[in-house]
């Protein structure tokens, strides 16, 4: 059974950006999340676990990328978020310089 016209998306600007948001936006938020915890914790325990959880946390965007009216202000929240997540590395490496 085809899906209902009214509800996908019309224009094919927003379908772009919610499936490069989906993608790229929520794999780049997802791998960012896992450098901040490894630049603060045991970086050894954290990459071993992150090849699990790295891939349930970016399904897990990519289908609120999806379920999102607009998906430019999907790619607006992922790039704030990796840029917060990228501070939080950025200091962890400071403080706490891997040995």
């Amino acid at each position: 059974m085809p899906a209902n016209k009214k509800y996908l998306t019309q224009s094919p600007w927003q379908r772009f950006a919610k499936i490069s948001a989906a993608i790229l936006g929520g794999l780049m938020v997802a791998v960012t999340f896992h450098m901040a915890l490894a630049s603060w914790f045991d970086h050894v325990s954290i990459i071993i676990t992150s090849t699990f959880t790295a891939f349930i946390m970016w399904a897990i965007l990519m289908v609120i990328a999806f379920l999102a009216k607009n998906g430019w202000k999907i790619w607006g929240l992922y790039l704030l978020v990796s840029a917060a997540l990228g501070v939080v590395y950025y200091f962890g490496i400071q403080t706490l310089p891997i040995v």
